[in-house]
């Protein structure tokens, strides 16, 4: 595979080959401090799971604040411009037992007298991030260093207190109307409870993909990613969206991951797995989702086959990268595992809530090969969430959230394999502030 910086500059270069004197997003670049922004995202975060059959129970409570200081484009054929990213977080109580990605520990002693790193107490204060630089020419733009991704085969987790983070190369192109492709490499992962900048021990994790939009009705996209050592992915997805009435929708979706594992390939604690056999899988899922006004009813099917199910801790991101609709608390991706979901979701708009939404789903999965088990297992879970946005005065666009999931399993496919029941909450108080 072509070396990712020497393909960034090929693609730069080629942009402003092409490049002609219709408007551009370069060419609107008002300057490195003209274009500049700035905010911070003032976060409460609290996620508590009650944990059933003598598990013992996680809980964790912190403050934080996540910045982002973004200069603009520089003036002319090429553009550079700079920026950095980064939290500072503090826990609130006790949290000693952890352990749910929220808050890092420090290195301790374990229950044999071992040192070890990340089983001591949680830290009180941390801090986090990184920067980078970019560079843009005509519709495309290249960025190197500490990054938040969004890719469905390779992105950041944001479901904790803070983002998980990336360090590489990532190459964004818009040239060609309608359609936008990616490239990139990174080198470097840290989660979101971790203070090591690589906590997940990435070799490199090469990126592509590209996502067009044929209509307003219909779009498809595709990302591949070669993690070495690890595991190859491929992503697919298309939907189609049709209108019924005057105020009603009807929109359906097709997503899909086939991944295929390195033989005897690093695990996330960098140990040889020694495996034997080829482990590869495929999940994919369809959905029809029914819109009318402040109402929206989801009904999706998901399936996986292949001889395993999903890689937590091998695929060097924080288990982010399912971009599938039967994903909450579990993501239903068990060996062999089906699943069916109900969602539905209300806007309290026309009751003079507008910014308030309640969105309520039932998910159940069947057939889970469960290794050393002659039963196949089962799970479900009862999901709620009620979110309100402020919609002016002086804390606009602040918003509290809160979840609960209701998740239960068959004996055979408790914690030793997954998750086990659980009762989970988790609180959010989002604030954000615009510095300029």
């Amino acid at each position: 595979m072509l070396n990712t910086q020497k393909l960034a500059l090929a693609v730069l270069v080629q942009a402003a080959l092409i490049s002609t004197a219709s408007a551009s997003e370069q060419s609107e670049a008002k300057g490195f401090v003209e274009d500049a922004q700035g905010t911070v995202l003032f976060r409460t975060g609290y996620l508590h799971r009650d944990k059933k059959n003598g598990v013992d129970d996680t809980s964790s409570a912190a403050q934080t604040a996540m910045f982002k200081l973004d200069s603009g484009f520089t003036q002319g054929v090429v553009g550079f411009g700079a920026g950095i990213i980064g939290d500072a977080s503090v826990k609130l109580g006790q949290n000693k037992n952890a352990g749910n990605g929220m808050i890092p520990r420090e290195s301790g002693f374990n229950a044999d007298g071992e040192f070890t790193k990340g089983v001591g107490d949680t830290y009180d204060h941390w801090a986090r991030g990184g920067a980078y630089v970019k560079a843009r020419v005509s519709n495309t733009t290249a960025t190197y260093g500490t990054q938040i991704l969004d890719i469905p085969v390779l992105a950041s987790n944001t479901a904790r207190l803070v983002p998980e983070y990336f360090e590489g190369v990532l190459v964004e192109s818009n040239e060609i109307e309608n359609l936008n492709v990616i490239a990139g490499k990174f080198t470097k992962n840290q989660y979101s409870d971790q203070i090591n900048s690589d906590g997940r021990h990435l070799d490199s994790a090469v990126v592509w993909g590209a996502k067009y939009k044929f209509s307003d009705a219909l779009n498809a996209s595709y990302y591949g990613t070669d993690i070495k050592d690890r595991l190859d992915r491929h992503y697919v997805n298309a939907n189609y969206t049709y209108a019924l009435t005057e105020d009603s929708s009807l929109t359906h979706d097709f997503s899909g991951y086939h991944t295929e594992w390195d033989k005897n390939g690093r695990t996330y604690s960098e140990t040889p797995a020694n495996r034997t056999d080829d482990r590869q899988n495929s999940i994919w899922a369809v959905s029809t989702t029914y819109n009318k006004d402040v109402h929206n009813v989801m009904l999706a099917y998901q399936q996986n086959t292949g001889n395993t199910g999903y890689d937590y801790g091998e695929n060097a991101d924080g288990a982010q990268s399912i971009y599938l609709p039967n994903s909450y608390l579990s993501d239903f991706i068990g060996n062999d595992e089906k699943s069916v979901q109900l969602q539905y979701s209300y806007n309290f708009k026309n009751h003079g809530l507008p910014g308030l939404n309640w969105t309520t789903a039932y998910v159940y999965g069947w057939d889970i090969n469960v290794n050393n088990s002659a039963k196949d297992g089962q799970e479900r879970e009862f999901f709620n969430q009620v979110k309100y946005t402020a919609q002016s005065g002086f804390a606009k666009d602040a918003s509290l959230r809160l979840r609960h999931s209701y998740y239960r399993a068959s004996d055979n496919y408790q914690a030793g394999n997954y998750i086990g029941d659980t009762n989970e909450w988790r609180i959010w108080l989002d604030i954000p502030v615009k510095l300029f």
